[in-house]
């Protein structure tokens, strides 16, 4: 019931408030030359420019444009409020007054359309704090116990590939034997037979050479034909 009574009272008191601003602007703008109907609409458009200034600010946040309009339209209010408390001589009010009223109507469609059709520019939060993300804590390697696992085996080593077989080196063939001349032969042949009749044995390829006086390899070759 308290609650109940309590909003009731603010209602009424904003209907006397509105009343009263209502019937201040009417009264300065008919002062100011605008009279019938006209003295009736500024105060409209002035409350309403108020209203929908305070509406941006609480739907959207604030924004230096809502914050434009609302100081905008609740100078014009306290303006009127003020200036029709005697303070102003409503039979001879001055030019520059007459002016500002006359300018009100575009002014206020201009910051209507501006608060109906534009995003405004919030006021940026602040950024907060940015504090270090904990580490994570991981665990350590859990490690086995030696006595439930046991001797764990030796690691086995790997065995290194078999090399292949190195292939064996062809031994060097043996040079051919030089072409001895049938001369050479026919004179070893009688060196030889020389030789077993004074020795009574056949004649070796040292002592074939020696009496020859012919390399080796040559002295070789004349035995093979020898024999």
């Amino acid at each position: 019931m308290a609650a109940r009574l309590r909003i009731d009272a603010v209602l009424v008191q904003a209907v006397i408030a509105g009343a009263l601003s209502f019937a201040h602007l009417h009264d300065l703008a008919a002062a100011a030359g605008q009279d019938g109907w006209k003295a009736w609409a500024y105060p409209i458009s002035v409350d309403l420019l108020l209203v929908a200034a305070w509406r941006r600010l609480r739907t959207d946040g604030p924004s230096r444009l809502a914050w434009c309009w609302f100081l905008i339209a609740l100078v014009a209010s306290l303006g009127a409020n003020v200036a029709t408390a005697g303070l102003l001589d409503l039979g001879d009010v001055p030019a520059w007054l007459r002016i500002l009223v006359a300018a009100w109507p575009a002014l206020a469609f201009m910051g209507g359309t501006l608060l109906a059709h534009s995003a405004g520019d919030r006021v940026p939060d602040p950024p907060a704090p940015t504090t270090p993300a904990p580490a994570p804590d991981v665990d350590p390697e859990p490690r086995a116990d030696v006595a439930e696992l046991g001797a764990s085996p030796a690691p086995v080593a790997e065995e290194a590939p078999a090399l292949p077989a190195p292939e064996p080196i062809p031994a060097p063939s043996a040079a051919p034997a030089p072409p001895v001349p049938a001369a050479l032969v026919e004179h070893a042949r009688k060196v030889a037979a020389d030789h077993r009749a004074r020795t009574g044995s056949p004649i070796d390829t040292d002592t074939l050479r020696a009496r020859l006086g012919v390399p080796p390899q040559l002295a070789d070759a004349i035995a093979a034909q020898l024999a």
